[in-house]
């Protein structure tokens, strides 16, 4: 009987999965056949995100140049490295272009096309355009995946979830938001991905409160202008007549931060520093350990030496010490307050000190005392940002990015630490393209879109919707359309996905924040009481080992990498031992 591995979701993960089973099946590999099953109702490679029909308006988030699908030497693994090109090589477009996402699915096909060409003769593989509802069999027999509209399930040895990411059931204050629009004909739309969104009922000229400032907002705001016929010329946005009038706020009540808009030179920061490996042992040997007690302030010490090593090394004229003496004493210094001070004395400029709490919280205590004052105050708070993150003369910013991509990969082994830092590293690391934040500055100028600010409430009354924020005291917007402009949230409980949550009733556990809890060693699924399932895996952003971004920056030790090995290693090991016991 051949062995059978079962993966379900055959986009970026999967991909990535059957080629690291590739790379590692001729040190691993000793069965005489096996049969690999893909479930997913679209293309492989692509998936559903990714997917060809889609509109071409809407861009990759990072240059073609960051993005790849291979492996190499930086990648802390045990199997081998398998390079390849990024999109930018594959796809011959300039590296510093953002591509379309119809570009990066063709781009995402043909890895996989490329990784299924590379397995073994005796390695079969199978795709089933359908959805899997559930897994059962025992922890020590073949499991039993079953699917939409067939009567008998598929037989697996093992089983990987590469699911990405998923809808979800509405929590109580969406729900009761949706309700309140059926109940007054009001228009609700949840958070979900912005290209799947049915946003024909947001009219023309229509006043449209939306709640998120992240990427699903920039991918909504290029719909409802570019995607409805508007155009641009230069700085100036020419309307089409058919856009609604977009009111937006968000808990920051700002836009995600640009990406940088200029290339790495000279010696990078030797990361990590303060927040590595030995600090990770150290925290993970706690019998329990806090977020904001133990590991941010490592966190917040790493990003510091990031940034200040890149200062004092390539712009010592803005200091006042060298760097030896100065690394030196941030070192011994004690605590945020030593530094503070420390930084205080030998960086002269504020401009090129790193605060981070108000890098996350610009519009704290900030007040405008009128609507209008607060939309040309944004509008200099977006451009300070566009000139900041294009010059090279505050280079100690991509210090940081490089930084926060060192402590992601860290992080990755604790486990779930809760929804804040993901919040704050896409904020400050995985922002809009620069062209994006010039486009929303002329629909700002256009008056087809406007801020609310800080804290943004939404109440439901009076037959209307109504937005607030005390960043402009005593201004409310009234609008009959409300949009939750951002993903909904990776929960196993909360979520659509019937396998998963028939995996959650049937003991799989979840972490505090409803993530699936996976052993980080090699994404096997833990049960409640802590035990790895001997034949099941998952892999992906609703796991508690989730990685930064949909695809990894070259050169830079990718995490989800790392992960698909270690997986991808078990499960060729534990088939290749099935298969000797067979033969025996």
């Amino acid at each position: 009987m051949r062995s059978s591995l079962v993966i379900v979701g055959a986009g970026p993960r999967g991909t990535g999965l059957i080629e690291r089973i590739a790379a590692n099946a001729p040190e691993l590999y000793a069965g005489s056949g096996l049969d690999v099953h893909l479930v997913d109702p679209h293309r492989p490679g692509s998936g559903r995100i990714w997917r060809q029909a889609q509109s071409p308006l809407l861009w990759m988030n990072s240059h073609a140049e960051d993005i790849t699908m291979f492996t190499d030497e930086t990648v802390v693994m045990e199997g081998p490295v398998r390079p390849g090109p990024t999109l930018h090589e594959w796809a011959a477009v300039d590296g510093r272009t953002f591509a379309d996402r119809p570009t990066q699915g063709a781009y995402l096909r043909w890895v996989h096309d490329r990784a299924v060409a590379a397995l073994p003769a005796s390695v079969t593989v199978h795709h089933h355009p359908r959805r899997a509802l559930r897994v059962s069999g025992p922890r020590e027999g073949r499991q039993q995946v079953w699917l939409e509209d067939r009567p008998r399930p598929l037989l697996a040895d093992l089983v990987v979830l590469a699911l990405g990411h998923l809808d979800a059931e509405l929590d109580e204050q969406q729900a009761g938001l949706a309700a309140y629009a059926r109940e007054h004909d009001l228009v609700h739309l949840p958070p979900d991905f912005t290209a799947d969104s049915d946003l024909s009922p947001l009219a023309p000229g229509e006043p449209v409160l939306v709640r998120g400032f992240g990427l699903a907002f920039v991918d909504l705001m290029v719909l409802l202008t570019e995607g409805r016929g508007g155009r641009y010329e230069g700085d100036t946005y020419v309307p089409s007549g058919r856009e609604p009038v977009l009111y937006v706020g968000s808990r920051r009540g700002v836009p995600y931060h640009s990406k940088i808009g200029y290339d790495w030179t000279g010696e990078r920061p030797p990361l990590p520093r303060y927040f590595g490996p030995a600090e990770v042992d150290a925290l993970l040997a706690r019998p329990g350990f806090h977020f904001g007690r133990d590991v941010w302030p490592l966190i917040e010490k790493e990003l510091g030496f990031a940034h200040y090593h890149r200062l004092f090394t390539v712009h010592p004229e803005r200091t006042t010490l060298s760097w030896s003496v100065f690394e030196e004493k941030y070192a011994a210094a004690e605590g945020p307050a030593g530094r503070a001070a420390l930084v205080a004395s030998a960086v002269p400029d504020p401009a090129d000190r790193l605060d981070l709490a108000a890098l996350d919280r610009p519009l704290d205590g900030v007040r405008y005392g009128s609507f209008e004052a607060f939309q040309e105050g944004m509008r200099g708070y977006v451009e300070r940002d566009l000139n900041r993150r294009h010059d090279p003369s505050y280079s100690p910013d991509l210090a940081v990015f490089l930084g926060l991509l060192s402590v992601y990969g860290q992080l990755v082994r604790l486990g779930d630490i809760g929804p804040w830092w993901h919040g704050f590293f896409s904020y400050l690391a995985s922002g809009p393209p620069g062209p994006r934040l010039r486009q929303m500055q002329a629909l700002s100028r256009a008056g087809l879109l406007n801020f609310v600010g800080a804290d943004m409430t939404v109440t439901a009354e009076d037959g209307v919707f109504r937005a607030a924020s005390a960043t402009v005291p005593g201004a409310v917007v009234e609008a009959r359309a409300l949009v939750e402009a951002r993903l909904p949230e990776p929960t196993v409980a909360r979520a659509r996905d019937p396998l998963l949550r028939r995996l959650h009733a049937d003991g799989a556990a979840e972490t505090p924040e409803g993530l699936l809890r996976v052993d980080p060693d090699d994404g096997r699924i833990l049960d409640r009481s802590g035990r790895p399932h001997p034949r099941r895996f998952a892999l992906g952003p609703y796991t508690d080992g989730r990685t930064p971004g949909a695809f990894t920056r070259p050169r830079t030790g990718g995490p989800a990498f790392r992960q698909n090995d270690a997986t991808a290693r078990a499960a060729l090991v534990f088939i290749s031992a099935l298969a000797r016991r067979a033969a025996a």
